[in-house]
């Protein structure tokens, strides 16, 4: 369904859930916490319902909600057959060997929003990250493309207060940061990804990232081949900068920073890619397939190195 995007006849799309509260501090690891204490991932579900939950997380019944809502599209909570379960991203955050429990580190930043805006699971995030074209824009300017979107596919159930009321949380998710007057400001916001240029009118900011590492981009560079062309051993330099879902459009960045990744990219995955400019021809040639167990365990030891290095 990824590969296909918003327009796969199995989607369905999601504009609620988060109560209009943005990602804050702390909600993703009292998330994790909770459903890692239960027995079954049956019990975990109980958790976001039951009266007592209020009373453990410390919040409205409300906020209960949108902490599961976000928690699941940042990957640290999974929605299984069988119930809810933690995930390998919460496990390396925020579990028994944590690599960073307080989300200080860039790069675990950079992990949440690729998994919050490189999936379809959220609609508004997906699209605005990955299907918007414009630089700047109006909230209405998206809110109007994205009824168009669901009238087109027939979408049930989607009103324009809906989709006003997600796109006016997710703004307020990427724009502020720490220092803001708003209390609980997002996390997210200090990547700096939308940015206000006035009271009404905002842009993706587009650029160099220097704060994003480069294990980070492989990792997402191998998850995106595996979605959309696991078959094919090359990828076009404009596949990985301007497809949906792509970490060029993931992250916003431009093609300077993305042609000196891939020329660090040998180097990088220990020569499973190689960057090729043959013939005015710019490529990828991935040489070895990692498995998402030999990825996950490769990205775990590069950041833990490099928090090492910070250290020392």
């Amino acid at each position: 369904m990824r590969a296909l995007g918003l327009k796969s006849d199995d989607y369905r799309p999601c504009f609620s859930g988060h109560e209009t509260f943005p990602l804050r501090y702390g909600w993703l690891q009292k998330a994790y916490e909770a459903v890692s204490r239960e027995k079954s991932p049956k019990d975990a579900v109980h958790i976001f319902r039951d009266p007592a939950s209020i009373a453990q997380f410390g919040v409205g019944r409300n906020m209960v909600g949108a902490i599961r809502y976000w928690a699941t599209g940042a990957g640290i909570l999974e929605e299984t057959r069988e119930g809810l379960e933690v995930t390998w991203l919460g496990d390396m955050l925020f579990g028994a060997s944590a690599i960073d429990p307080y989300l200080e580190e860039d790069a675990s930043l950079w992990l949440l929003h690729w998994h919050l805006v490189g999936r379809t699971r959220l609609t508004s995030a997906y699209w605005l990250f990955n299907e918007f074209r414009g630089g700047s824009f109006i909230k209405q300017d998206i809110v109007d493309s994205l009824l168009k979107l669901a009238q087109e596919r027939a979408w049930s159930r989607v009103a324009s207060t809906t989709v006003d009321r997600d796109l006016q949380c997710l703004l307020r998710t990427y724009i502020g940061g720490r220092g803001s007057s708003e209390a609980g400001e997002s996390i997210l916001a200090e990547l700096g990804l939308i940015r206000p240029m006035d009271k009404h009118r905002s842009r993706l900011s587009r650029g160099r990232k220097p704060n994003l590492p480069d294990s980070v981009f492989l990792y997402c560079l191998n998850e995106f081949w595996d979605d959309f062309t696991e078959s094919q051993n090359t990828m076009s330099f404009e596949k990985t900068s301007y497809a949906p879902g792509s970490p060029g459009r993931v992250f916003l960045l431009d093609e300077d920073d993305i042609t000196k990744r891939l020329e660090r990219l040998e180097q990088t995955s220990s020569g499973d890619f190689v960057w090729s400019e043959t013939a005015g021809l710019r490529q990828i040639i991935r040489t070895h397939t990692r498995s998402k167990n030999e990825q996950r365990t490769i990205l775990r030891e590069a950041l833990s190195m490099d928090d090492r290095s910070v250290v020392a």
